[in-house]
């Protein structure tokens, strides 16, 4: 990929992430980028294939691979912290934002597997986690399938939230949530 359509995958990304897709213009995308519209459309034939192209790339994804979350000590509460602490270092609330602007019901058939990447990553890399744990006999067995997504919800949740409304919902700081969280998922997972 050349230097100038990276620059326009930039600069459509950016703008979909501050003014959803529908309210972005390629003449804004254009004027973004350094370039000018008749440039745009040499590189891509319109403003999906750009949005395509950008979900595309790893630096437009919040960068959450398994290897993430493979860190684990076999310790269910500090393992369960880093689940979270991991999901929510990542899905910064620039990613969130892009992520709803990604969702327009234009693109969202194309886009939606490239946003369902991170949920995925997650749920399977939790639900081994939790089949292992309950293999070494330190949790007991249970729908492991729902219970990472539960745990999922927790981290998807507050970072949503967070990424709304900032402060403005809850100052609740995301380290005490995270610790709170986790003592509540521990105690339904023991004692469920």
């Amino acid at each position: 990929m050349d230097d100038t359509s990276q620059k326009i995958i930039d600069a459509a990304m950016h703008c979909i992430r501050e003014k959803g897709y529908a309210a972005t213009t390629t003449r804004e995308i254009a004027g973004r980028a350094g370039v000018n519209e008749c440039t745009l459309f040499r590189k891509f034939k319109s403003k999906k294939e750009i949005i395509l192209q950008g979900v595309s790339q790893a630096e437009w994804r919040a960068n959450i691979t398994p290897d993430a979350f493979s860190r684990v000590e076999w310790d269910l509460q500090a393992d369960l912290e880093m689940f979270l602490r991991t999901y929510m270092d990542r899905m910064t609330a620039d990613f969130v934002k892009l992520s709803i602007g990604l969702r327009a019901p234009q693109i969202y058939e194309e886009t939606a597997p490239h946003i369902m990447k991170v949920p995925q990553v997650f749920l399977t890399a939790l639900t081994d986690y939790l089949n292992r744990m309950c293999e070494k006999g330190k949790v007991p067995e249970q729908d492991f399938g729902s219970l990472a997504l539960t745990i999922f919800s927790t981290a998807f949740g507050y970072t949503f939230l967070n990424a709304s409304f900032g402060k403005k919902l809850t100052d609740v700081e995301k380290e005490d949530y995270i610790k709170n969280s986790v003592q509540v998922l521990i105690n339904g997972i023991m004692h469920g």
